[in-house]
């Protein structure tokens, strides 16, 4: 993610002096070395895509699978629509990729390497809390 830094900071000023604690070169190098104002707000658009469940759902079936709108719309139980505006989010941030062949439309996981490293993330976290189905039919997380 190398486009995520900008090596170009100004040094603070003499009223931005940074305070002398146990580790000044640390907080200096941090300091120069941060990423740009821009980056930050991509990271926040991308996590605010994941923030929603559904949108989670179909990153983590097209993480797995190249699918087609009906198949993600009775995965996660939503109407055609609904999942094509989902479909339409995830693509302008660029986390999945389509293609057509005929009349069918195809979705996948993009091959960045953001799309890549969410998709670790996503399940790593799945595996560190399984799903287990309660008496009730309902899922609990561990």
């Amino acid at each position: 993610m190398q486009e995520f830094f900008d090596l170009s900071k100004q040094q603070p000023t003499q009223q931005q002096k940074l305070h002398s604690h146990h580790h000044p070169m640390q907080t200096k190098q941090l300091l120069q070395n941060r990423p740009c104002a821009g980056a930050f707000l991509q990271a926040s658009d991308i996590f605010s895509q994941l923030s929603d469940p559904t949108r989670l759902k179909i990153l983590w079936l097209l993480a797995h699978s190249e699918e087609c709108v009906t198949n993600i719309s009775i995965f996660i139980e939503m109407s055609a629509p609904a999942v094509s505006h989902h479909l339409r989010l995830l693509r302008q941030m660029g986390l999945i990729t389509n293609r057509r062949e005929g009349k069918e439309i195809y979705y996948k996981l993009a091959d960045t390497q953001t799309a890549h490293l969410i998709h670790k993330m996503i399940d790593a976290i799945f595996d560190i809390h399984h799903d287990t189905p309660s008496e009730n039919g309902s899922v609990t997380i561990d």
